[in-house]
């Protein structure tokens, strides 16, 4: 089975050297890897083309692309998907860092599933963050639903089934899963993946639980994603 890693990139300047020397660290390798930039101005492309010219990375047999799309993660992982080859997709956010043998679990879980999940660690000492990574988890393993951060993988041919991620700004990772449910319940892994907490730590940590316990409960009783996407940012 062969692995293809979409990643959505926006700004993400200071983090791409990182992300990048962390993925050519996983043991087995990737076969494919796929940047998928959506607008950034911050010189995100040309650094990132830079790191592949190094000779650490140059000399690996990973398929490196970096391509342009619409500003959306929506649209960018699915614009990844339609050059990927691989026979699984596996979306990484750019903040996110993957076990190193990611792709070994990977490959053992889709001989029974047909798609799936990690579980997630938030990047902080505060334990009232690491009650919400254990949160996070329960709740993906109790409800089938991953979010984004999770490293959701899925086998190409059933993500072309249900016509990809769904055109929409906000929840377009909880949308998702809701149609993959209804074909076959995911793969929840225990291996972490290690997410950042920048969005907790800038925006204070009971602030934000709040707001997405409101963004979810509000988009399952059917505000538009339009509408939350506005008050996402808005915080």
């Amino acid at each position: 089975m062969k692995i293809s890693i979409i990643i959505p990139i926006l700004n993400e300047a200071d983090n791409l050297p990182k992300l990048m020397a962390h993925i050519v660290r996983l043991d087995p390798a990737p076969q494919q890897v796929i940047l998928v930039d959506g607008g950034s101005v911050d010189g995100s492309v040309a650094i990132a083309d830079s790191v592949l010219k190094s000779t650490e990375i140059a000399q690996l047999a990973i398929d490196w692309h970096i391509i342009e799309s619409t500003v959306g993660r929506a649209q960018q992982m699915n614009a990844g998907a339609m050059l990927a080859t691989g026979d699984v997709l596996l979306f990484l956010h750019a903040d996110t860092e993957l076990p190193a043998d990611t792709i070994d679990n990977v490959q053992q879980a889709i001989v029974q599933y047909d798609w799936g999940r990690f579980d997630v660690r938030l990047d902080s000492h505060e334990p009232l963050l690491k009650i919400v990574g254990l949160m996070i988890n329960q709740r993906s393993r109790s409800m089938g639903i991953a979010t984004g951060d999770q490293a959701i993988f899925i086998r190409k041919s059933l993500f072309e089934q249900i016509g990809g991620y769904p055109d929409q700004p906000l929840m377009e990772d909880i949308e998702l899963c809701k149609r993959l449910k209804k074909i076959s319940r995911p793969a929840c892994l225990k291996s972490k993946v290690i997410t950042s907490a920048r969005r907790w730590q800038q925006h204070g940590t009971w602030r934000t639980i709040f707001l997405m316990w409101h963004l979810r409960f509000d988009y399952w009783r059917g505000v538009s994603p339009d509408v939350l996407k506005q008050r996402y940012y808005k915080q």
